[in-house]
């Protein structure tokens, strides 16, 4: 099993701040069009508490975190997070995550999506931990958190699905109507986005 896990690249697994932070890139999206630097993003959004964090190391987390997934996005998708609907800007962060996190890609690929294209209509805990016990063959990192970890990364994910409009709270799979310019955002990129949604489009 270890030799299989150093020939597999590590999950980042800090995606426990927060929930899907739409709200936060919308806010950081036009200091980012303006600066067109993320350090100096950071900087900024720390300094001037630009997310209303209610204290200084939460608002340092939220910043970071934001800021991480946000730099997952094109520059053209950050300058339109400060101009579309808050149902796609939450596409878009449901996007970004997938992108910054593998295992979050994972999971909406191989189970949200796969789940709703086999009308199974739910996605449950116990859905989540068949897949990451799958994964965790492969990946020593995933045995090595703690159960109190574990717990988290599961709900914050859950939660992100609900923010993004994927599922509803009682984790029924909501089919995900894009915009065209989303759509155009998604499958821009090679293999297509798109993949990351409960969607029939290709």
């Amino acid at each position: 099993m270890s030799s299989n896990s150093t020939a597999a690249p590590r999950y980042a697994l800090s995606f426990t701040t927060g929930g899907l932070l739409e709200r936060e890139a919308a806010i950081l999206a036009p200091v980012y069009v303006e600066h067109r630097d993320w350090v100096k993003v950071r900087d900024l959004a720390v300094e001037g508490n630009l997310l209303q964090a209610r204290t200084y190391r939460t608002g340092v987390r939220l910043v970071r975190e934001a800021v991480k997934r946000m730099s997952a996005l094109s520059d053209r998708e950050v300058e339109s997070l400060a101009e579309i609907t808050a149902s796609e800007g939450g596409q878009l962060m449901w996007a970004a995550a997938c992108r910054r996190y593998d295992l979050i890609g994972e999971f909406a690929e191989e189970v949200l999506r796969e789940r709703f294209l086999t009308l199974a209509g739910t996605v449950s805990y116990e859905d989540y931990d068949s897949f990451y016990r799958a994964k965790a063959m492969w990946h020593d990192e995933l045995d090595a958190v703690s159960a109190a970890t574990y717990k988290k990364l599961r709900e914050v994910l859950f939660k992100m699905m609900v923010e993004a409009g994927l599922l509803t709270t009682q984790r029924t799979i909501e089919p995900v109507l894009l915009s065209a310019r989303v759509a155009e955002f998604l499958t821009q990129r090679t293999p297509s986005d798109i993949r990351f949604f409960p969607t029939r489009v290709a």
